[in-house]
């Protein structure tokens, strides 16, 4: 336990929250933990949008050398550099993203959790983790946050 965990459970162990509590900051969590895969995705998306305007350049270079100038031209002018949709680079939708959505939803989550929870993530996994285990056994030892 590091000094705030012990801090925290001084005055005994903490209040434990009911079951519907658990499961709700549970579903809270894995719907954040869902929009995270997703936010990976739209980060996924940028980096491959980015890399194949990157790859243009060769193209381009490529068509002029074999003399397809007018070609190469059309590449340049009318997709190197190009909005993905109206107005918007990737990057820009990558931010906005982050300052709309997912920024707000990740700060109601932890706050959430420290107001219900105690500041303890994934109780919903660590009472999972005590009803599975084996007592006993040594690779189903309880660990830290187990107290629940």
């Amino acid at each position: 336990m590091n000094t705030h965990d012990d801090e925290r459970y001084a005055s005994g162990r903490p209040s434990s929250p009911d079951e519907i509590t658990v499961e709700a900051l549970g579903a809270l969590s894995k719907a954040l933990e869902t929009t995270e895969r997703a936010r990976g995705h739209l980060y996924g998306f940028h980096q491959l949008t980015g890399t194949a305007d990157f790859e243009l350049d060769r193209a381009v270079e490529l068509l002029r050398a074999a003399g397809h100038d007018a070609w190469a031209d059309r590449v340049e002018t009318e997709i190197l550099g190009r909005n993905v949709i109206p107005d918007h680079w990737t990057f820009q939708i990558v931010e906005s993203y982050n300052n709309t959505y997912y920024e707000p939803f990740r700060d109601l989550e932890r706050a959430a959790v420290a107001a219900l929870a105690d500041g303890r993530e994934h109780r919903l996994e660590a009472r999972f983790k005590k009803r599975r285990r084996t007592a006993g056994h040594p690779d189903h030892t309880p660990g830290e946050g187990m107290e629940d």
